[in-house]
């Protein structure tokens, strides 16, 4: 890594904790200014005034607006997501529920790389043909379909009415969903159905720049084996933009898996901040909302940096 390399990573990493910072202060109050109260939803709706008033005063509610974003900032600092509604500690109630979607993000982001590389280099090759002309409008159409309704056609047709795999995607809590791959098929293919599109029309974009390059036309009049051309000249530059799309691809799969668990009612982060949302369990939204936004926000920011980085050892 050179020093200019160096120096660029280094202030982009600052940028990054000055974006978390006011991340969390838009998510706290943001989420705090939402429907709902934490006391009313931890005593039912047929508590007394003065019950309320009791348990909004032991949960801090009465205390001013930026104290209580100073002490929620100070807990997260220490890793303490805060206390749920019904009095969990958030961190408890979402531990297991993380790896779960963890698990669903990971098998996509797994096939999303061979499948959209193979695809974006295959049609790249072909630019101008007819495969290349259907492969693209396809992919353009796809693009235009949200994860959530694939989700619910996958749902309706192949679960339901076909029966061929389960329409809900339940396992006995503790399982790992690994041990019970049938639930995550489905879903895995909801959320690869926009993210393999799109990247797959990245990278046909840039392999179509690479096979016009002066280095890779000098390989194939030299005799050089497609092949090899393939793979010394025009992979080389397809990688660097193509891993930037899988990385922000990877922070897109956040906000899909959120909407295809609540279709499939995959017990992961999705149908804990759906429910959070409607009980009016703000702490669990706020902690959510934090999770998912820094998870967004650094996978954008390691984009940036390999794309630099790629640029400037180009440039060297």
């Amino acid at each position: 890594m050179t020093r200019g390399t160096a120096r660029y990573v280094a202030g982009r990493l600052a940028t990054a904790v000055v974006l978390l910072a006011a991340l969390s202060l838009v998510v706290y109050v943001g989420v705090d200014l939402l429907p709902g109260d934490p006391a009313t939803a931890r005593l039912g709706p047929n508590a007394t005034p003065d019950q309320v008033a009791v348990a909004r005063e032991r949960l801090g509610l009465d205390q001013p607006l930026s104290r209580r974003y100073l002490e929620w900032a100070g807990g997260l600092l220490h890793g303490d997501l805060g206390t749920s509604a019904n009095g969990t500690p958030v961190a408890d109630m979402l531990a297991g529920r993380l790896g779960n979607s963890a698990v669903l993000a990971a098998l996509a982001i797994v096939l999303l790389v061979p499948l959209s590389l193979v695809l974006g280099v295959a049609l790249g090759r072909r630019a101008g043909s007819r495969a290349d002309g259907t492969g693209s409008t396809l992919l353009l159409l796809t693009t235009a379909v949200p994860e959530f309704v694939v989700a619910g056609m996958l749902a309706l047709l192949v679960g339901g009415q076909l029966g061929w795999l389960p329409a809900t995607s339940l396992f006995p809590a503790g399982d790992s969903p690994l041990a019970h791959p049938d639930v995550l098929v489905l879903p895995v293919l909801s959320l690869l159905w926009v993210s393999v599109a799109y990247a797959t029309r990245v990278i046909r974009a840039q392999t179509l720049i690479a096979l016009r390059a002066p280095h890779v036309e000098a390989m194939r009049l030299n005799g050089i084996p497609e092949r090899t051309v393939l793979r010394q000249g025009v992979l080389p530059a397809v990688l660097p933009s193509a891993l930037q799309i899988w990385l922000i691809g990877s922070a897109g799969l956040l906000g899909g898996t959120v909407l295809v668990e609540a279709v499939f009612s995959y017990p992961g982060i999705g149908t804990v901040l759906v429910s959070s949302v409607t009980t009016g369990d703000l702490p669990v939204v706020q902690a959510l909302a934090m999770i998912m936004g820094a998870l967004t926000l650094l996978a954008t920011i390691a984009a940036d940096v390999v794309g630099a980085a790629v640029g400037r050892t180009r440039s060297v």
